[in-house]
């Protein structure tokens, strides 16, 4: 009776589920190509507000008009960026960018040449157009390029988007306001050298992305109930109305409060309204890196609702206190929003880029709507009692107790 010969194989048969996905490194170059495309394109778009002062003299517009360029700019911004993102998260658009960038160009040229009010609708809308290509997309290619780091990614990529809406007022302070509307094309240059960028950001996107690549992703799943994520998706967005519609009121009302308040002249107030924005900035770039390290409930945990004591004595101290307490919050509210795009991200696996225009798109909005009705509040009370009941915002961060622990149940992308 011949022997019995030793299994080759001692033990399971290995297979795709037991094989462990290689970490890739983090590729920074195109992560800070996509984050200064990011730049252009958001300090681009901060110029539409910033020129209402030239454009309401030059063309005799009343505040309704003005509301309604807003309107119009951000209503197509806020509503298109989650369907752009569904359709390419089933039909990839490498090269979508640089025609999203093209889009603001022509709104740019389109408001510098506009001879009446209607045109300046239009040259809104294709603003908003462009922003609404422009974010799901780009967003994509930074958490492809992540290497696993998807925070770190998430937070360098919005970083140049809180840089470029800083220098957009400072751009119209010192180019259009001395040179006048038709000054506003000789941004198309920027534009330019975006859609450049993106073009090669496009193809690298090509060469590593395909619906193979968003079909896996989408079938590793979270072990999550649909009943389970639809709920975590309202809390995300109770979230987001929780900190943009503060942000709104420091972003618009912020140098209005300081004058009323401590009777601050106007450069002066410009200037701390600058300092909040980069303590933002700052804020961005830190809360990524922090939740890929403990984890995005403990940032956004921490970020929204730890912010509460910060805000809740703003309105009872002096200038020195406000200055320092003003920093302190756009430090720790701005590390919140990397967290909550990256474990929506990871509570919809394989839809990064309807996941991406759905926040991106309803933060825009609702920034859109706290500026107006925290406008309506202030001229109905005054600024003062704005800032009062607006500090209590940041307690809807105690709804972080409803969302689940993604990172634990999710695996590994």
């Amino acid at each position: 009776m011949p022997a019995t010969l030793p299994s080759p194989i001692p033990g399971p048969l290995p297979g795709p589920a037991v094989i462990p996905r290689p970490r890739r490194a983090t590729i920074y170059p195109v992560l800070w190509a996509v984050s200064f495309c990011h730049l252009l394109n958001d300090m681009m778009q901060a110029l539409l507000p910033a020129i209402y002062p030239i454009l309401k003299g030059g063309f005799d517009l009343n505040f309704g008009q003005v509301g309604l360029l807003t309107l119009t700019y951000q209503v197509i911004a806020s509503l298109l960026q989650p369907l752009v993102g569904s359709f390419t998260d089933r039909r990839p658009m490498p090269y979508s960018l640089p025609l999203g960038m093209g889009s603001t160009m022509i709104g740019l040229i389109t408001l510098a040449l506009a001879p009446n009010y209607a045109m300046l609708l239009l040259g809104a809308a294709f603003l908003g157009m462009g922003s609404s290509i422009f974010h799901p997309e780009s967003s994509r290619i930074a958490r492809l390029a992540s290497g696993g780091a998807h925070g770190l990614a998430q937070s360098v990529f919005q970083v140049g988007g809180n840089f470029g809406t800083a220098l957009g007022p400072l751009l119209a302070a010192f180019v259009v306001l001395p040179h006048g509307q038709k000054s506003l094309a000789w941004f198309a240059l920027a534009a330019l050298c975006g859609m450049a960028i993106l073009t090669v950001l496009g193809g690298w996107y090509k060469r590593h992305a395909g619906p193979r690549a968003a079909r896996r992703q989408a079938a590793d799943g979270t072990g999550l109930s649909k009943a389970q994520i639809q709920r975590a998706v309202i809390v995300l967005m109770a979230l987001i109305f929780s900190k943009y519609f503060y942000l709104a009121s420091i972003t618009n009302y912020y140098i209005f409060y300081l004058m009323h308040r401590f009777h601050l002249p106007t450069r002066t107030a410009q200037i701390d309204l600058f300092i909040f924005l980069a303590a933002a900035a700052a804020g961005t770039v830190i809360g990524g890196p922090v939740g890929d390290r403990i984890g995005r409930l403990k940032v956004i945990w921490a970020s929204i609702l730890g912010v509460l004591p910060f805000t809740l004595i703003l309105p009872h101290v002096g200038l020195t206190a406000t200055l320092v307490l003003s920093v302190v919050i756009g430090l720790v509210l701005s590390s919140a929003f990397s967290a909550i795009v990256v474990y929506a991200q990871e509570l919809m696996p394989g839809r990064v880029g309807m996941v991406s225009g759905m926040f991106f798109g309803f933060a825009f909005g609702m920034g859109g709507v706290g500026a107006a009705v925290l406008g309506w509040l202030a001229d109905a009370t005054s600024i003062g009692f704005v800032y009062q009941i607006c500090a209590f915002l940041p307690a809807i961060g105690l709804l972080t107790a409803l969302l689940p622990e993604v990172e634990r149940t999710a695996k590994p992308a």
